[in-house]
């Protein structure tokens, strides 16, 4: 990461920590990737099964390996054999100890703003999981929610659909919102977060670079 890029995130993550702590979130900057796996270990108990929603950011840093090896019970819906047995492990993530996500855009008042297309993501930021734990890059940091659902619809929602090759929504074909109601659209809810409650139930870990969409 270029330097005066890095300088500028490690000004600006720490105030919008303190914005997300104004909002009963609680909230960590993390100026080094590296560093992120230790603050994560201390965040989840031991004794909690742990689940995510699509996440490329928890991905690339490799936390669900870790959490693995450390010996913690994981519902992952990618080791369904089934349709059936997604949906079933996607329910029971609706109850697990601690749920790990992104967040597609958080501004710079502490708010967060989420798409999701069916919906257990934001569900389980919204109710459920006893612990949620949000890991964002400051590429996700935004001005206000009018640029957080700029971002999202016209930037890391078509991203995001492209991962899937046989999706037939527009932005897949395009790269540019088409507002559209195609069965195959990731933009189907729409949750804004303008506070945690009960307080501390969300932990954001912003971290200085760019990570995920």
């Amino acid at each position: 990461m270029l330097e005066p890029l890095k300088k500028r995130n490690d000004l600006a993550g720490p105030k919008v920590v303190e914005a997300l702590k104004k909002r009963h979130f609680e909230a960590y900057y993390i100026s080094d990737s590296k560093d992120v796996a230790t603050k994560v270990l201390e965040l989840i108990p031991a004794d909690h099964s742990v689940s995510w929603g699509g996440t490329m950011t928890v991905d690339t840093l490799g936390i669900k390996k870790l959490l693995a090896d450390k010996g913690y019970k994981i519902i992952d819906r990618a080791t369904a054999k089934s349709p059936e047995e997604s949906e079933e492990l996607m329910h029971q993530a609706l109850n697990c100890g601690t749920f790990l996500m992104s967040s597609n855009a958080i501004t710079e008042n502490g708010e967060l703003f989420n798409i999701d297309g069916k919906g257990n993501r934001v569900a389980a930021l919204c109710y459920g999981p006893k612990n949620i734990l949000i890991i964002a890059g400051m590429n996700k940091i935004v001005k206000d929610m009018e640029a957080a659902y700029s971002r999202v619809r016209n930037y890391a929602a078509p991203v995001n659909n492209m991962r899937f090759p046989n999706s037939k929504a527009p932005c897949s074909l395009t790269g540019e919102c088409a507002n559209c109601l195609s069965p195959d659209s990731i933009c189907c809810q729409f949750v804004e977060t303008r506070m945690c409650k009960p307080e501390g139930r969300i932990k954001v870990i912003l971290v200085g670079e760019d990570l995920g969409i």
